[in-house]
């Protein structure tokens, strides 16, 4: 059992930066591929991006390539989410998620374990 807990939302203007942390409990952190996810009111979640077990490898949707970097510190049992550039499209909650395999997935049914989200919201 993972147990995943987000923080670092909030209120930022557009052009600005945040990073989303996202801690979980358990020793079997390393072995487990991090996504994160996204959803906007009104609309469906979405992948963010993933970063594999033994953070070699990233993936991002293309809206957020070159502004938004994954990252983990196994060490910590935590991977990060550093957003650049935020834009008011960017807005909603945040859901960190675990996967275990060796390959990073991307899409939501192949996460396991979820957090419950931190609210990102970004004004014009």
């Amino acid at each position: 059992q993972v147990q995943l807990v987000e923080s670092g939302g909030g209120l930022v203007q557009a052009g600005g930066s945040l990073r989303l942390s996202c801690t979980a409990s358990g020793r079997t952190f390393s072995s487990y591929n991090m996504g994160w996810f996204r959803q906007a009111p009104g609309k469906e979640r979405e992948f963010v991006g993933v970063i594999s077990w033994n953070g070699g490898r990233t993936y991002y949707t293309d809206s957020v390539k070159r502004r938004f970097t994954i990252s983990r510190d196994n060490a910590k049992n935590t991977v990060y989410l550093q957003m650049n550039s935020l834009k008011p499209e960017d807005t909603g909650v945040y859901y960190c998620a675990a996967a275990a395999g060796k390959l990073p997935p991307r899409r939501g049914y192949e996460f396991h374990y979820w957090g419950q989200g931190t609210q990102v919201t970004v004004s014009s």
